[in-house]
């Protein structure tokens, strides 16, 4: 019997036991599925180290087990980052971010508002903190185009947000952080 049909063998006579035991381990029964997915691919690897038929239920077991232990470490490490990430947020928002609603509205309003490229612009140099040239690779244009796009998307935003950024920090501040009195 090849290694084929052995592994279809075994997983038509497991697949049911193991979802349950899976079931019964997790949150959420996609996440179930997702341990019995990654049980068979292990399985499926190490056909060759698959113990006999009666073993083999066994050994599925405890690959399972294993999975399971690696998929609530992994939740785990989610949960700790989501939590720094959450307290990040806050520390730099100052607090409430749901102030910062209508000017972060105004922005989108006011991007939607412009060209695809005068928009790609100013979100790779403002958002993303890309130099022109850098901003350049990206979209596959010279670095004195971009500044030239930028210069207009910046002038453009102006018009359409209006001169008035508020206080430094403020979310409309974002557009002016790269630009000097000059530029203004």
């Amino acid at each position: 019997m090849s290694y084929e049909d052995r592994f279809r063998r075994v997983y038509a006579a497991n697949f049911e036991s193991l979802l349950a035991y899976a079931l019964r381990r997790v949150e959420q029964s996609e996440d179930a599925a997702d341990v019995v997915a990654e049980t068979f691919l292990v399985a499926w690897r190490r056909a060759r180290e698959m113990p006999p038929d009666d073993e083999a239920r066994l050994w599925l077991y405890g690959v399972a087990r294993r999975v399971l232990a690696n998929h609530h470490r992994a939740g785990q490490r989610r949960g700790r980052l989501g939590e720094r990430l959450r307290l990040r947020l806050r520390v730099a928002t100052g607090g409430d971010p749901g102030s910062e609603v209508p000017e972060r509205l105004a922005v989108r309003a006011a991007l939607a508002r412009l060209g695809d490229l005068d928009r790609e612009v100013l979100m790779l140099t403002f958002w993303e903190g890309l130099e022109p040239r850098e901003a350049a690779a990206v979209l596959g244009v010279s670095a004195a185009a971009v500044r030239t796009r930028l210069s207009r998307a910046r002038s453009r935003m102006r018009d359409l947000v209006g001169d008035d950024l508020g206080p430094p920090g403020h979310v409309l501040d974002v557009m002016a952080l790269h630009a000097t009195e000059e530029d203004r």
